[in-house]
C-alpha cells in the first residue's frame, strides 16, 4: 500500500453529523460487567456528545486467572443500550467466532487489540471474517513499535474490501520503567500518518496513561498533533471497575475534559503567522544540519577508536566507562530542560550505532589477518 494510490474514507464520512472541526468520540467501560452497568453508563455518555460507544465483551489477558470478559451475552447489552440512547456501538474482536456474533448483533464498530494485531494470521482471519462487510474497523497498533506491522495489518483489510477503516494510537510496551503504562512513542503515529496522510488516526489516552490524571494531557498532545478522534474508556464507578480501574473515569470526568481540550487549527493563513513560524522552521533546519554534522564527526572518531581496540585486542563495549557517560549526558541533559527519558534514548541509540561500526571495524581487521 502506497500513500500515493492509497485513500481512505474521513471519520466526517462514517459520522455525517460532524462538522469538519469536530473529533470522533468513543468512550464506555474497559469492560461490560452487569446489563445495569452498560445501560447507565449508554445513557449518561448520551449527554456527553460521544457517538461510539465501547465496552470490552472478550478480553485478552496477559495471565489467566483475570476476568476475561462476560462473553457474548455482553452484544445483547449493548444492543439494548443502542436501541434506548442511539449511540452506536463497538467491541474489541480477536477472531472469526468474534467478527461472527458481533455482526448478528449488529455493532457498528469492530477494532482489533493490539495483542492481535501483531500476528498476520489473526488479523487476516478476521478480514476474511468482515469481507463483504460496511462495517467500520479500526486497528490498534502492535504492542511493540513496528511500524511496519501496523500498516500491514491496515492493508490487509483494505484488501479484504473494507473503506471505512482507521487506527488507534494506544502506545507501546516498554521493559523501561515510566509513568506511564505504554510508552506514546509519539513518532511511530507521525510516521503511520506520514505514510498514510488519509488514514483517520485516534488516540487511545486511557492504555498509555494506565492512570486517569494522565488522561487530560495525553488526549490534549494528540489534539495539538491534529488526530481525528479519541477512545477513552469510562465507567460508573471507575474505583470498583472489573479491570483496568485505575485508568477509568466517570462520564461527567469525561465531559469536563472534553469541554477542557483545545482543538487547534491545522492551517492558518494569517500573513504574520506563516512569517513568524516559517522563520522559527528555518532555524530548526539549520540547528538539525548542525546535528547531522556532529554525528558524522562523531562516529568518524568511533571508527577510530574502534580501529585502536582491534589492534589491542581490546573489547568494544566498555560497560563501567558506558554508564558513567551516560549518567553524565542525562545530568547534562536536565541542565538544558532535557527530560532524562529522552536523553537516554537518544544516546543509546547513537551508543549502539557506535558499537555496531567498531564491530565492523575488528572484523575486518580479523578477516584480513586471515
Amino acid at each position: 500500500m502506497n500513500k500515493q494510490d492509497q485513500s481512505f474514507l474521513k471519520i466526517q464520512e462514517w459520522f455525517p453529523s460532524l462538522t469538519k472541526k469536530q473529533r470522533l468520540l468513543i468512550a464506555g467501560p474497559c469492560s461490560a460487567e452487569t446489563q445495569a452497568q452498560v445501560l447507565q453508563v449508554a445513557n449518561e455518555l448520551k449527554h456527553v456528545g460521544v457517538q461510539v460507544m465501547r465496552a470490552g465483551i472478550w478480553k485478552p489477558r496477559t495471565r489467566p486467572g483475570n476476568f476475561e470478559g462476560v462473553g457474548a451475552i455482553g452484544l445483547q447489552w449493548l444492543q439494548q443500550a443502542k436501541k434506548e440512547t442511539g449511540l452506536q456501538t463497538a467491541v474489541e474482536v480477536a477472531n472469526k467466532t468474534h467478527v461472527e456474533l458481533a455482526l448478528k448483533a449488529d455493532i457498528d464498530v469492530l477494532w482489533v487489540g493490539a495483542r492481535s494485531t501483531v500476528s498476520p494470521f489473526i488479523v487476516q482471519e478476521i478480514a476474511d471474517a468482515l469481507r463483504g462487510t460496511d462495517k467500520i474497523v479500526l486497528v490498534k497498533n502492535p504492542v511493540n513499535p513496528d511500524l511496519a506491522l501496523w500498516m500491514g495489518a491496515i492493508e490487509r483489510f483494505s484488501q479484504a474490501g473494507i473503506n471505512r477503516i482507521g487506527a488507534i494510537h494506544r502506545g507501546f510496551s516498554s521493559y523501561e520503567k515510566s509513568m506511564y503504562r505504554n510508552q506514546p512513542e509519539w513518532q511511530v503515529a507521525i510516521d503511520l500518518k506520514a505514510e498514510l496522510p488519509s488514514l483517520p488516526l485516534l488516540v487511545d489516552p486511557s492504555h498509555i496513561g494506565g492512570s486517569r490524571e494522565l488522561i487530560f494531557d495525553l488526549t490534549q498532545t494528540a489534539m495539538d498533533l491534529n488526530y481525528d478522534g479519541m477512545m477513552i474508556e469510562t465507567h460508573p464507578e471507575p474505583d470498583k471497575a472489573w479491570s483496568d480501574a485505575q485508568q477509568q473515569i466517570t462520564p461527567k470526568h469525561l465531559e469536563t475534559i472534553i469541554n477542557e481540550i483545545k482543538f487547534r487549527e491545522v492551517d492558518k493563513d494569517e500573513k504574520v503567522f506563516q512569517t513568524e513560524l516559517k522563520y522559527l522552521r528555518d532555524k530548526i533546519d539549520i540547528l538539525d544540519q548542525q546535528i547531522i554534522n556532529s554525528l558524522g564527526k562523531r562516529m568518524k572518531v568511533a571508527e577510530e577508536a574502534g580501529k585502536l581496540k582491534g589492534e589491542n585486542n581490546v573489547s568494544v563495549l566498555q560497560t563501567e566507562r558506558w554508564k558513567k557517560v551516560l549518567n553524565n549526558l542525562v545530568a547534562q541533559g536536565e541542565t538544558n530542560n532535557l527530560s532524562k527519558a529522552f536523553v537516554s534514548k537518544l544516546f543509546k541509540a547513537i551508543h549502539q550505532e557506535s558499537i555496531t561500526r567498531q564491530s565492523q571495524i575488528i572484523q575486518t581487521g580479523k578477516n584480513n589477518l586471515a
